[in-house]
């Protein structure tokens, strides 16, 4: 079987991205990953849980995540907790939808869109 281009999937939607920049440093599960979004674009974008776990199942069908096994200290975990990782796709996938932006960004700088750094 041939590797999937991570060109592919793109243009992401914008909460698969933020999925995938919220486990591209470490493991979390479903909820830990609202949080640290909510968190990291001060309350910008908010996820439901029913559209968190949608997500987190078609991106792991489509092979860009998965569960693992690493977890923390049983004191400090639920075990009925699933924690997410990114695939080697999924990272790949998410620097490619990173360049794509960073391109955009870049022409509407070009265009004067944005203020010229």
């Amino acid at each position: 079987m041939k590797p999937r281009d991570p060109r592919s999937f793109l243009p992401l939607s914008p909460l698969a991205f933020q999925v995938l920049l919220s486990l591209s440093d470490e493991s979390r599960h479903g909820y830990a990953i609202i949080q640290e979004i909510a968190d990291r674009t001060e309350g910008l974008v908010s996820m439901r849980t029913g559209t968190m776990y949608l997500l987190l199942q078609r991106m792991v069908a489509d092979g860009l995540i998965e569960e693992t096994n690493d977890r923390p200290r049983a004191d400090e975990d639920d075990e009925r907790r699933r924690y997410y990782v990114p695939t080697p796709l999924g990272s790949a996938v998410a620097t490619a939808e990173a360049k794509r932006l960073e391109s955009m960004v870049s022409q509407a700088r070009r265009k004067q869109v944005l203020g010229r750094r």
